[in-house]
């Protein structure tokens, strides 16, 4: 199964059906706005080096939101045929009618040009279609999928390996009973793998707009590589120490920052770090939200969220200062701003997330670093900043990572996947995983930044169509606060 990309208008169309259907079942007194997305997301698993479940779905959802006399109701629905929407309205008519009134509804977006990036031909304001999507990757099938996975299993080198490889394609639109209407398209491919040496594991991710920018040899042999290297652990004490964190691990920082720091939702209520103009971070951090990828690359998300707010490239901190949290119409209300693009379906629950946020990399050294040696279970990007550690750890990978208080980001996890003593710049040792707890910002802070890889990578969230563009850190503190085991 294929992705069906010839679906160009039939999103706009569905949407604009609904907005006319509220005006004829509810009055031309409702507010409404509605979203149809189609979605086709495959996924070619493997275990045991080989491929056990090759998986697609392609479900079509609309979405609708009415406001009626200070009240706010919504639901959505998969039955797209018009009996299907005409029931979708009526019942939420039905339920508008009998919700608690809501004083803080922002009112719809008016009608808004949907903006390119200025990394794309064509820069400034369009309402086409592609925002650089690559379809190829949409269209791709099983095969193309297995022939990575085949790729990444025989660069192992005949350790037992593990993962998935999914490609997804989004075709979606927005319309409002104010006039705005919009479309867009992306597509996302993702690899992610494991290999396994003697209880001791190694693993490789990559995201990206196109398919064929993902090379499963490559990947297979980073995670083999990590695997016998990380044999014959050795346990450390507990304590702060010197870390190079590898961009797998640092996509969890980034995670971390837009559910609970970026979030405006949780700058509004206080519940964030977040403070708009002051030096929260060292000077060599800037962290940008990129959803058209001004890069150049395909883009990794719509132009547009589920308010019809275009979205642009939106600066959370440059140069350690933070500038700015992402909003929905909603929080950006409550705190007299605008809003960013940043509504989602559950952004009234959970807050306005930033879902391509990029940690921008440093800029490349005019004379390489890098040892000529085999790099062993160093990714390349991490490998200067190796080279300059005193004595410290370089950890692969953070997980189970939970916040222990919001408004400080101190967080609780574990390492995985990977740590290894260093001296000298030198890896000494593999070390068993160990616990941290640690204040995400204070580890950024002014002063604890010392040194930014030169290659910010993309990789993969826990959700769909979510990545990370994450470079390596080296960081002159993190709290571990004792070893996995016990």
């Amino acid at each position: 199964m294929t992705a069906d990309i010839s679906r160009t208008g039939a999103e706009l169309e569905l949407a604009a059906r609904v907005v006319e259907l509220v005006r004829s079942v509810a009055g031309p007194a409702a507010e409404a706005e509605v979203v149809a997305w189609h979605n086709a997301e495959a996924l070619t698993r493997f275990a045991n080096s080989a491929i056990h479940q090759n998986v697609a779905d392609a479900t079509t959802t609309v979405r609708l939101r009415m406001h009626l006399d200070g009240r706010t109701a919504g639901g959505s629905t998969t039955i797209t045929s018009a009996d299907g929407l005409r029931a979708l309205v009526e019942r939420t008519a039905d339920a508008v009618r009998l919700s608690p009134a809501d004083p803080t509804w922002p009112g719809l977006t008016p009608p808004s040009p949907l903006h390119v990036s200025a990394g794309h031909p064509g820069s400034g304001e369009r309402s086409g279609l592609d925002f650089g999507f690559d379809e190829a990757t949409a269209r791709a099938d099983p095969a193309e999928r297995a022939a990575r996975v085949r790729d990444f299993v025989r660069a192992a080198g005949g350790l037992e390996t593990a993962g998935f490889c999914r490609t997804i394609y989004t075709s979606a639109a927005f319309a409002n009973s104010a006039g705005q209407a919009v479309e867009g398209r992306t597509a996302e491919a993702a690899l992610d793998g494991i290999a396994r040496a003697n209880g001791s594991d190694g693993v490789a991710r990559l995201a990206g707009g196109r398919l064929a920018d993902i090379d499963g040899a490559v990947l297979g042999a980073r995670a083999a590589a990590k695997a016998r290297a990380g044999e014959r652990p050795i346990e450390l004490p507990p304590g702060r120490y010197e870390v190079v964190l590898e961009p797998e691990a640092v996509a969890d920082v980034l995670s971390n920052f837009a559910m609970f720091g970026f979030n405006g939702k949780a700058f509004a209520q206080r519940q964030s770090f977040a403070e708009l103009g002051a030096e929260q971070f060292d000077p060599s951090v800037t962290i940008v939200d990129d959803p058209l990828g001004s890069r150049g690359e395909p883009a990794p998300g719509l132009p547009f969220d589920t308010e019809g707010t275009p979205r642009a490239t939106l600066v959370l901190v440059r140069d350690g200062v933070t500038k700015a949290v992402a909003h929905d119409r909603r929080s950006a209300a409550e705190v007299g701003a605008e809003s960013t693009g940043h509504a989602a379906p559950d952004s009234r629950t959970w807050g306005p997330i930033a879902t391509s946020m990029r940690l921008e990399a440093a800029p490349p050294a005019t004379e390489s670093v890098l040892p000529p040696a085999d790099p062993g279970p160093t990714a390349e990007s991490a490998r200067p900043l190796v080279a300059h550690m005193e004595r410290g750890l370089l950890i692969t990978d953070l997980w189970y990572t939970r916040v222990l208080d919001p408004k400080s980001l101190v967080i609780t996890g574990l390492t995985r996947n990977g740590v290894w003593l260093v001296e000298d710049g030198e890896i000494i040792a593999a070390v068993g995983n160990m616990r941290f707890t640690q204040s995400y910002p204070q580890a950024l802070g002014i002063g604890m930044v010392r040194g930014i890889g030169a290659e910010s990578v993309l990789l993969p969230d826990r959700w769909s169509g979510v990545r990370y563009a994450a470079p390596a850190l080296h960081l002159a503190s993190w709290n571990l606060t004792g070893n996995a085991s016990g």
